[in-house]
C-alpha cells in the first residue's frame, strides 16, 4: 500500500507527465529550425502544462478545484 503523497512530486501521473515533457523536448529538439516558434513551441508548451496542472491541483482544498486542474491537464494532453 502506497502511503499518500506529501507532495505533488509524490504523484505518479505528475512523475510520468514529468518524463514526457523531458521526451517532448528531446523529439522537438530534432524539429527544423523554422518550426522553433510553430509546431515546436506549440508542443512544448501543451506538455508543460500538463505536470504544471496537476501540481497546481494538488494543494487546492475543494474536489471541484482539484478536478478542474485535472480536467485543464488532459485537455493539454489531447
Amino acid at each position: 500500500m502506497r502511503q499518500p503523497a506529501k507532495t505533488f512530486q509524490d504523484l505518479i501521473v505528475w512523475q510520468k507527465s514529468h518524463q514526457f515533457v523531458l521526451l517532448v523536448y528531446q523529439l522537438t529538439g530534432q524539429f527544423p529550425k523554422s518550426e522553433i516558434y510553430g509546431l515546436t513551441s506549440q508542443f512544448r508548451r501543451a506538455a508543460i502544462s500538463i505536470p504544471a496542472n496537476i501540481a497546481e491541483g494538488f494543494k487546492k482544498k475543494g474536489t471541484a478545484d482539484k478536478a478542474r486542474f485535472m480536467n485543464i491537464s488532459q485537455g493539454s494532453l489531447e
